[in-house]
């Protein structure tokens, strides 16, 4: 009888546990069009797979009336499951305990999931929805920040980490989210910043929303700190199931394969076409993009940040690859501040990883001008050359069009241990475009001449006699630089051709404690 007592007392405590914060909280969280930790955790993961850890924490606060507010699981639901049958680590804040705020006990939950993440080579996955410290703890939820950051650090390169934001994240609670790989945001609730709008008002003057500070939106296009924005929370979270289904368990493994019956010799006839005649006319890279992976599929990230390069997820006949592509829809394709930033990013990502990375190339150049020189442009295009000069993986590149001056070299150049480079037959590689080398190779000549149409005259031919000479992919293969000139249509097979030649790559950097990129 006592026996049965017993279970009947755990069953009540396992049920209480599961209300969180009680009914009237789970149904205002409701109310505001969110959902609870625990429906996330069940969104997210296989069904059934999910075991949770330490269901009876509370917290040890004595202070400020706290010693007779006591909930189970203490505002984190924490533990493992699956997706697609792969074995992860998850917490979910839950904002019906305390506003989520974060106490000691609390990021000790989470810093137990992280810590069995990193020894059995798992990805950790976060849902944030909090407040922010629990201010009643004092320093000791600091302290407790402060361990999950230093596991994020630790964890970083090693497994994947991908956090959701479905809520508010402030102070320094933010910087859990920026030390993962990817962040996904909803566009409704959530939102991010260091101070809210009130403090900026008192300290700046500027009045400034939630939302216009740190909603989705404008992390997703001005800060670049969101990759991914989901209209729903259901979405944002399946978006994260379909990010891991391209990722390996850690940097141990190779990314999992897919089984693909897309013909690998499956030609592209439009591809003979896209690029314009006029030099200067834009494409869409996407369409290339598009028509070269896998049944069509692409996960781009950082979607709306930086729309002048693209970055995202595809498969070659099943291998998982990144692809950094330049976009002439967008400034011409050019590289500016901060598609150099997202581009070094997601490429040291693919690197860490195990991940071949595809490069897309047509870039006439960095932009110029006083703003991106006063902002660090030199700095910002390191960052992208060391970051492919860095990376180990299999390296294919393909230059479509422009590939002119400093950015030929940083888009994985052959000279940046680029594997294999294969260029269009319409590709210009050159140190500059022909307008600019006519009027400094020829100045002389164009200001000797009188009459305004005989320069015109003069000029074109110059330029035309430049582009034939030294602005063709022959030049480049000349001297090895290309490893062959294509058939655009011909794209996808000799992509995963490459891909198979380069499956046993070996590659090694020089011992060191760390390298010191250019930040």
């Amino acid at each position: 009888m006592a026996f049965e007592q017993k279970i009947r007392e755990l069953l009540e405590k396992r049920e209480q546990a599961k209300l969180g914060g009680g009914v009237k909280r789970i149904d205002a969280q409701h109310q505001k069009g969110k959902l609870t930790a625990r429906e996330r955790i069940d969104l997210l993961l296989d069904e059934g797979s999910f075991e949770e850890f330490d269901m009876f924490v509370t917290h040890r606060c004595t202070e400020f009336g706290l010693d007779d507010k006591k909930y189970y699981s203490d505002g984190v639901i924490t533990g493992f499951g699956t997706i697609d049958g792969r074995l992860i680590y998850v917490y979910s804040q839950d904002f019906t305990v305390f506003g989520g705020s974060l106490s000691m006990a609390y990021a000790e939950k989470i810093c137990k999931i992280m810590d069995k993440a990193l020894k059995v080579g798992a990805p950790v996955i976060g849902l944030n929805d909090s407040g922010g410290a629990r201010i009643q703890e004092g320093v000791s939820s600091l302290a407790g920040y402060s361990e999950i950051f230093q596991r994020n650090i630790n964890a970083s390169g090693v497994v994947p980490q991908i956090t959701g934001v479905f809520g508010p994240c402030a102070g320094g609670a933010v910087y859990s989210p920026a030390l993962t790989d990817f962040i996904v945001m909803s566009k409704k609730n959530s939102y991010m910043f260091l101070t809210g709008p009130k403090v900026v008002k008192t300290v700046t003057g500027e009045v400034v929303t939630e939302d216009e500070l740190g909603g989705a939106m404008t992390h997703a296009t001005k800060s670049g700190v969101a990759h991914f924005v989901a209209d729903t929370e259901q979405e944002g979270i399946m978006l994260i199931r379909k990010l891991l289904s391209y990722l390996p368990q850690n940097n141990l493994e190779d990314p999992p394969l897919a089984p693909c019956d897309d013909p690998v010799d499956r030609l592209e006839e439009d591809l003979n076409d896209i690029i314009p005649e006029n030099p200067n006319k834009p494409y869409d890279v996407k369409d290339v993009i598009y028509s070269v992976v896998d049944y069509n599929e692409f996960l781009e990230v950082h979607r709306n940040y930086a729309s002048n390069i693209v970055t995202g997820f595809a498969r070659f006949n099943g291998v998982p690859v990144g692809i950094v592509a330049n976009q002439p829809k967008y400034l011409a394709g050019v590289l500016d501040i901060n598609a150099s930033r997202k581009a070094a990013r997601f490429v040291r990502f693919c690197d860490a990883f195990n991940m071949p990375i595809i490069t897309l190339v047509d870039v006439p150049g960095f932009l110029p001008g006083t703003t991106q020189e006063y902002g660090g442009i030199i700095l910002q295009g390191a960052k992208l050359l060391y970051a492919y000069g860095e990376a180990t993986v299999p390296k294919i590149t393909i230059i479509l069009r422009k590939a002119y001056g400093g950015a030929y070299c940083v888009m994985s150049s052959k000279h940046l241990r680029g594997d294999i480079n294969y260029a269009w037959p319409m590709a210009e590689i050159a140190v500059m475009g022909p307008k600019g080398a006519t009027e400094i190779l020829s100045h002389k000549e164009i200001s000797a001449i009188e009459d305004e149409l005989e320069r015109t005259k003069f000029i074109i031919e110059k330029e035309k006699e430049y582009l034939e000479q030294f602005a063709t992919p022959y030049t480049a293969a000349k001297f090895g630089y290309i490893d062959d000139v294509i058939e655009p249509r011909n794209t996808r097979f000799r992509i995963i051709r490459a891909l198979q030649s380069l499956a046993t790559k070996k590659d090694v950097n020089p011992p060191k404690k760390h390298s010191n990129i250019p930040l």
